[in-house]
């Protein structure tokens, strides 16, 4: 039975990637569901804030505000032994199915 054969959609799953997807699009796919865990999302709200009181630079441009914002840290890569745990909604099966082959339901 393969990978996207045991997708089911409202079903807490875990997921771990076993190789390292060929295309940017399936590395950029498997980064934004990891994204979706709760324990990632709250990790980025935190180092947001860090972000808006301390690394963020305002000064005057032309007469104005001007903010230089620093860059998001990535909180969640695609690296093969990467675990993690979502609820797939029928809205992310297909994104799931598409990069099934990298990927290895626990």
């Amino acid at each position: 039975m393969s990978t996207a054969d045991q997708i089911t959609p409202n079903q807490t799953m875990t997921f771990t990637v076993q190789r390292t997807p060929r295309t940017p699009a399936g590395r950029k796919t498997i980064e934004r569901l990891m994204g979706m865990q709760t324990s990632v999302q709250n990790g980025r709200s935190k180092l947001a804030t860090l972000r808006r009181l301390k690394d963020n630079v305002t000064y005057i441009r032309a007469g104005r505000k001007w903010v230089n914002r620093k860059r998001v840290t990535k909180l969640a890569v695609a690296e093969p032994g990467a675990t993690f745990t979502l609820l797939v909604t029928p809205q992310i099966v297909n994104d799931l199915k598409s990069v099934a082959d990298c990927l290895d339901v626990a």
